[in-house]
């Protein structure tokens, strides 16, 4: 007897006024499996699960769960049906303790057993593989934790099949792994999982088929043990890619900006950054590599006069080589200064962008922060989103649509071409490629080495070693706040790097080779 699909899809077709996102999709999953969902950036994977999951509604097909055909007009009748789906952007009260969240919304009592409702959380984490801390702030976990959270929520409130939305997009290594290991036990126990992503050598680990989007239609289905690296990009995008990250010559090597012994502490109190000191040269792409939550996000928002600095100093060497004292700056009071300064934050709209507004009016908060008038110039904003949509190939209906509807990849898109569209003097851009797919993130990685060219100063806070060893000239290790080394990226090696990654024995930082 043929096993019958736990989810089918059958000629979905979903608009967004001209812009096809999804055109006559088929997609069926089964029963204990993890089904890969790929394609670039813009080629509707996310539309289609959010489809599933009640947030959009389909214009065209016919959607099956269990054999029967069903209507799902919202996240509501999802739940119902057993869906859950988790997204990169995570959807949790950052007051609230991990058993809160969990439990937050469910219908029931207006006062709850606590010590139950934990101890059933605790058997279902236990089931799984999970490692959870119920009692914990939202605001004092790690990424990782917060996904922890958001797929033990959907699980608790009863669901069969689960879709998670780049779910190792911001995780390291080694939390990839217990995520996968958790995952695999679920597949195991009979759930269906649903999985989009860019990064293939994560499908080809993980899934058991994977399916391929391309410009909204469907391309096929194939046996993960039956795919390669090079079959399923070219299903992808339609070509052979080759991987080739070039890596110029550093132009000039001038000082642009010293940062001399820079710690800071958490809200909390607790030191984030110890005695970092370090040099940023012009022409030059210099790497920040460490694991996640080794100060990396700190040390970029210091320099951006978004983190309060508790000792040290931070130098900006200007056009005529004359310092300028950023360490007790505001973001305001440094563009006020002149200084040409642009911050890509790992936070793409919760930092960066607001999602509510067009691409134009992003590109007018520039416009309005160093102090021309917002009413007079919407022309010169919106010639820079347009130029910005067509140079790297953002998916979007026009230049007025909400960015917060984009792809995440489209938003990053449109994060890192407003930054260096200010042509800055120093470029500091955290996880830029987060999320893309292999074109936008060679078309990224380009843009950064003409940012070099161009004699600007690139930090540029990465988590793939390999993509920084090929793309940077010197990587600066972080680990636990220290700086454990800076290593030549031609010369060293990923073993080497990664072992300077471990070094959390809060050393002095270490002073750098001249």
């Amino acid at each position: 007897m043929e096993k019958q699909p736990m989810i089918e899809m059958r000629g979905v077709t979903k608009r967004f006024g001209k812009v096809v996102a999804n055109e006559n999709v088929d997609l069926s999953v089964y029963p204990g499996e993890i089904l890969s969902v790929l394609g670039e950036n813009g080629s509707g994977k996310t539309t289609l699960m959010n489809m599933l999951s009640g947030i959009y509604f389909p214009d065209e097909g016919r959607i099956f769960i269990n054999g029967k055909e069903v209507v799902i007009r919202s996240p509501k009748d999802a739940f119902v049906l057993g869906i859950g789906m988790i997204h990169q952007h995570f959807k949790l009260v950052d007051v609230l303790t991990a058993a809160e969240n969990i439990i937050l919304g469910l219908p029931g009592a207006l006062t709850l057993d606590m010590k139950k409702v934990t101890a059933d959380i605790l058997a279902l984490t236990k089931r799984y593989g999970f490692d959870i801390d119920l009692n914990r702030k939202i605001y004092e976990m790690s990424v990782s934790q917060k996904q922890t959270v958001e797929i033990v929520k959907m699980l608790y409130r009863g669901a069969n099949i689960l879709i998670l939305d780049e779910p190792t997009a911001v995780l390291t290594p080694q939390e990839t792994d217990k995520l996968f290991s958790v995952l695999r036990n679920m597949r195991d126990s009979g759930k269906s999982i649903l999985i989009i992503t860019h990064k293939l050598h994560e499908v080809l680990s993980l899934s058991d088929r994977v399916s391929v989007l391309r410009k909204g239609k469907y391309i096929g289905t194939v046996q993960t043990a039956e795919a390669t690296e090079m079959s399923l990009t070219e299903m992808m995008v339609g070509k052979k890619v080759t991987l080739d990250i070039e890596r110029p010559e550093p132009i000039g090597s001038e000082v642009r900006m010293e940062v001399k012994g820079v710690s800071c502490v958490n809200r909390e109190g607790r030191e984030v950054l110890h005695q970092v000191s370090f040099t940023a040269k012009s022409g030059e792409i210099l790497g920040i590599a460490g694991i996640a939550g080794s100060g990396q996000k700190q040390l970029l928002e210091a320099i951006a006069g978004l983190q309060p600095v508790t000792a040290g100093s931070i130098i900006y060497f200007d056009e005529q080589n004359q310092q300028r004292e950023l360490t007790k700056c505001s973001t305001a009071e440094i563009r006020m200064m002149g200084v040409r300064l642009s911050f890509v934050p790992e936070d793409r709209l919760g930092m960066g962008l607001v999602g509510a507004m067009g691409s134009t009016g992003n590109m007018m908060l520039r416009t309005y922060r160093s102090g021309s008038s917002v009413f007079t110039d919407r022309k010169t904003p919106r010639s820079m989103a347009e130029k910005i949509i067509k140079e790297l190939e953002v998916v979007t209906p026009s230049v007025e649509a909400p960015v917060g509807r984009m792809s995440g990849g489209n938003v990053q898109k449109v994060l890192v071409g407003r930054e260096i569209a200010s042509s800055p003097r120093v470029l500091m851009v955290a996880y830029p490629v987060r999320g893309l797919d292999i074109n936008s993130s060679y078309t990224i990685y380009h843009l950064l080495n003409e940012q070099k060219k161009s004699g600007a100063s690139v930090l540029c806070v990465g988590e793939d070693l390999d993509v920084l060893l090929a793309l940077c000239d010197r990587i600066l290790v972080l680990s636990a706040g220290c700086v454990t080394g800076i290593v030549d990226g031609r010369t060293a090696t990923k073993e080497e790097v990664g072992l300077l990654m471990t070094q959390g024995d809060r050393a002095h930082a270490k002073e750098e080779t001249k």
